[in-house]
């Protein structure tokens, strides 16, 4: 895309996707319904990255300050957090960079920041009764899905063939019968299972909810009660037997607990509105090449 004659580099839309991203799961989004909105979420970074491309431009040619010590004050925040002024160096010349392409980058993106301020001074905040009746509309959205805790043990078949099959499943067979008859469960997935987990963490995938893992695995790990052992799950991988350790209901908040992220998603949404609106006049005169 080029926005009027410049282009705008794939990273910029790369950026923006994902600050959607982070934004929406700081919110409480579910991983589902994130996943669901990729697409969506997709097309609105890109009308952001060409937004963010005509702010600049105009920041430029506002006449908006920065002075050299805010640029300072963000040189050195960003060392502090690369390990101090050396390790920054470094890191910069490793992506082509240097201070002074740094703090041109950073003077040009608090100009693009106060331009933003000012765009969005006026907007109200939320009443409580904006905030309350969101609430009730998206309730579930504020919640936390059920999760389970499990470690499992994975037997793949060398290959495709009947042989191969018959010979995995032999094997996790034999490996869960033990565990029935009193084996340590996080000792025979360290020393049989072909999942890089076994070794690792004895077999454990740690807190996950639905959707995270295959259907076969999910619909099997969630039936069983905490403690228990299942029975042995084919899945492309191959063969399972999986242990619940422990599992978390669903959960929904009260208005109490969510009522700020609730204000802020709001007052977020209708800066967005605000600042969309103001980018929408630049547009208009603006030559957009897709």
């Amino acid at each position: 895309m080029k926005v009027n004659g410049k282009e705008i580099p794939r990273q910029a839309v790369e950026h923006e996707l994902n600050r959607l991203i982070r934004f929406y799961v700081s919110h409480g989004m579910p991983e589902e319904q994130l996943r669901a909105q990729l697409p969506a979420l997709k097309e609105r970074a890109e009308e952001q990255a060409v937004g963010t491309a005509l702010l600049f431009e105009e920041a430029e040619n506002s006449g908006i300050s920065v002075s050299d010590e805010e640029v300072e004050a963000s040189v050195k925040r960003m060392a502090a957090e690369a390990g101090g002024p050396d390790k920054l160096r470094a890191i910069l010349k490793k992506q082509g960079s240097d201070l002074a392409t740094l703090r041109g980058e950073i003077r040009r993106g608090r100009r693009v920041d106060k331009l933003v301020a000012q765009v969005t001074a006026n907007v109200p905040p939320p009443s409580e009764d904006d905030c309350r009746a969101f609430f009730e509309e998206h309730r579930t959205e504020f919640g936390k899905e059920a999760q389970v805790r499990a470690q499992h043990i994975l037997v793949s078949p060398a290959d495709k063939t009947p042989e191969a099959k018959e010979k995995a499943l032999a094997k996790i067979k034999a490996i869960r019968d033990r565990i029935e008859a009193g084996s340590d469960f996080s000792e025979e997935a360290a020393a049989h299972s072909d999942c890089p987990s076994g070794k690792q963490s004895a077999g454990s995938l740690g807190w996950f909810s639905r959707g995270q893992m295959v259907p076969e695995f999910d619909n099997a790990v969630f039936a069983l009660p905490v403690g228990g052992l299942s029975d042995i799950v084919e899945t492309q991988f191959g063969y399972h037997v999986i242990l619940k350790n422990d599992e978390q209901p669903a959960t929904v908040p009260d208005f109490a607990e969510a009522r700020d992220r609730v204000a802020d998603l709001l007052l977020h949404d209708r800066r967005g509105k605000a600042l969309s609106e103001h980018v929408a006049r630049l547009r208009e005169s603006a030559k957009i090449e897709k």
